[in-house]
């Protein structure tokens, strides 16, 4: 499992990471994070199983979906395809809590 930033702590270190939205299009209706990828779930599992993300290797690297599911998903194949990943604890929806 991947390890987890809470919105706090990604906040203070927002240019340190790329921020990857795992939602899908029409989640992004409701906000994003300022600056972040739009990669649905699919899409960001495809690009690392293909290689088609490898100029991400030598960064950070932040998932996030609504609520922190995906965005698990995801930081997992990303850690799992040789990137240093995290995802935000709760989601988009802790990141406007916060």
């Amino acid at each position: 499992m991947a390890d987890k930033i809470t919105a706090e702590e990604l906040k203070s270190q927002n240019n340190d990471f790329v921020i990857i939205d795992v939602r899908e299009l029409d989640e992004l209706e409701g906000g994003f994070i300022e600056n972040s990828v739009h990669m649905p779930l699919g899409l960001s599992i495809r690009n690392v199983k293909k290689k088609q993300i490898e100029d991400l290797k030598d960064k950070k690297i932040c998932t996030y979906c609504g609520t922190g599911y995906r965005g698990n998903i995801a930081a997992d194949e990303l850690v799992k395809g040789g990137f240093n990943a995290v995802t935000l604890d709760g989601g988009y929806l802790s990141w406007n809590q916060s």
